[in-house]
């Protein structure tokens, strides 16, 4: 009889170890789900972006002064990964984007009545948690594809089988574009540093580390990208899983705390070294971003090699014209890169950028800019792909020609590049130059698909962004990028690891 009530303990425990939620080796597990791309979201986001240029125009402050507060800049209606999390005592679920490009927790709040947003969505009610502090400091976030603001209360809040006590957060009060009210999460969880968190508030992640919640102080990420899994993926709190990986990760410095920011060496269209970051590039780990985000020149050269349809730069095809032999003949005597446009006169002064500052982001910033501005940047952008094209030894016919056709594929404003689904096979591989070593990428693995059939339509993984010198050149990483890549952010020795996703 004892033998039989020991069986039955056995089984009543084990049942339990399955009920509860996956956890093991000091690991916490946070099971993602995946939105698929759809043409709803593609016209949304466009119609988001149209209405105010939130895309472009939050570069400024995204990437601000140190005197200056930083927000983040985002497009969350694209963002395709999201999980659950509780809030309060008993929890009020919610689903969020695990977000590693800002810092904030914040939730829609039931005292939210004027955005349509707070309506179809979760939302917070603080008279239903035992666990309840006012803090009631109003705040605003302003993200790439919209703004939210609301006030500042704390709470606990489950994450997996972790609680997380007194947790400041945001109760969002009003959420201010249409990318929230077609969102299919309620809130973000930002996993960024606290360094870029809006009222300095603690983050979540931070929490977990200081009330000893997780063995090691390293959380992974893990995408699937299989359409048809019913796991989107995996984000892990406290080490990594081996099975979401093969062989060795690729461990970097994070070079700023804010974001997940490192250093990235030359990138490559196939064998051939664009040169934008053969002396080093910023980049950012981003899991709130769909897209990998990247500079003008290097974009426009992507979008030529895959034939992604651009718009047409009457200025950059007038500087080819005119201007096309002195600059080719300027470089080959020496003069550097930075100084040809104000020599030929087209810039007023060296303005010595490594990166240029895009036609189509002053336009969203200024409305419209002067003809002689935008010569000097058609011109800064032509010197940059024939100094390229200088490298691979082109003869001066050919490279001219070559950057006559790559007026043609500038990226269209704030917008995604359709390419034609069945050239993918020739389209080349694209590589990031990582810790010194290759990190690449396919055309199946760089090209969204949407629809099925007839009806498929195929998307460029890559956005153009201009980040001006200082901090730019800069790249942001996102869920294109991570997909292939298991990714690690290692918080105690600052840095990320990169490995082949299994």
């Amino acid at each position: 009889m004892g033998h039989k009530y020991l069986l039955l303990a056995f089984c009543l425990w084990a049942l339990t170890c399955l009920l509860l939620p996956a956890s093991s080796n000091g690991l916490v597990r946070i099971n993602l789900k995946k939105r698929p791309l759809d043409l709803q979201s593609i016209t949304a986001a466009k119609m988001a972006r149209k209405k105010s240029g939130e895309s472009v125009k939050g570069i400024r402050n995204y990437l601000g002064s140190s005197d200056e507060v930083i927000v983040p800049l985002k497009n969350y209606l694209d963002a395709q990964y999201y999980g659950q999390i509780g809030v309060g005592t008993p929890p009020q679920n919610f689903t969020v984007i695990f977000d590693t490009g800002s810092s904030n927790l914040w939730v829609p709040s039931s005292k939210c009545f004027l955005s349509i947003a707070c309506y179809i969505h979760s939302k917070y009610k603080s008279t239903k948690s035992t666990s309840y502090s006012k803090i009631g400091k109003s705040c605003e976030i302003n993200y790439g594809s919209g703004s939210i603001s609301g006030f500042f209360s704390q709470d606990s809040v489950e994450v997996g089988d972790l609680a997380v006590k007194n947790q400041i957060f945001i109760e969002a009060t009003r959420e201010g574009s249409l990318a929230f009210l077609l969102a299919k999460f309620d809130g973000i969880l930002g996993l960024g540093f606290q360094e870029i968190s809006v009222g300095d508030a603690v983050p979540v992640w931070y929490n977990m580390l200081w009330q000893n919640l997780v063995d090691d102080d390293v959380f992974s990420f893990w995408f699937n990208r299989d359409p048809n899994a019913q796991v989107g993926g995996e984000i892990v709190f406290g080490g990594v899983d081996p099975k979401h990986y093969k062989g060795k990760h690729t461990y970097v410095p994070v070079t700023k705390k804010g974001y997940w920011q490192f250093d990235m060496g030359d990138f490559l269209i196939g064998n051939h070294s664009t040169g934008i970051c053969e002396g080093g590039c910023a980049a950012i780990v981003d899991s709130g971003t769909s897209l990998l985000v990247g500079p003008t020149p290097v974009i426009t050269e992507i979008n030529h090699a895959i034939g992604a349809e651009g718009f047409v730069s009457a200025e950059c095809k007038q500087v080819v014209t005119q201007y096309g032999d002195l600059i080719w003949d300027l470089l080959i005597s020496g003069v550097t890169p930075n100084k040809v446009c104000s020599q030929i006169g087209l810039c007023l002064f060296s303005r010595a950028r490594s990166v240029i500052q895009s036609v189509v982001e002053r336009e969203n910033m200024n409305g419209s800019l002067p003809g002689d501005d935008l010569l000097c940047t058609a011109c800064e952008m032509s010197v940059i792909w024939i100094q390229t094209q200088l490298r691979q030894k082109g003869t001066k016919d050919k490279v001219l020609q070559y950057v006559n056709e790559l007026c043609d594929s500038l990226p269209s404003p704030s917008a995604e590049a359709v390419i034609e689904c069945e050239k993918i096979s020739n389209m080349p591989d694209i590589t990031f130059t990582i810790g010194e070593k290759p990190f690449t990428l396919t055309p199946e693995q760089y090209i969204l698909r949407t629809g099925e059939g007839l009806s498929t339509i195929c998307i460029s993984g890559f956005m153009a962004l201009d980040v001006p010198a200082p901090r730019g050149p800069l790249w942001i990483l996102g869920d294109v990028f991570m997909g292939v890549y298991h990714t690690v952010f290692d918080f105690g020795d600052l840095q990320l690891g990169f490995a082949e996703a299994a």
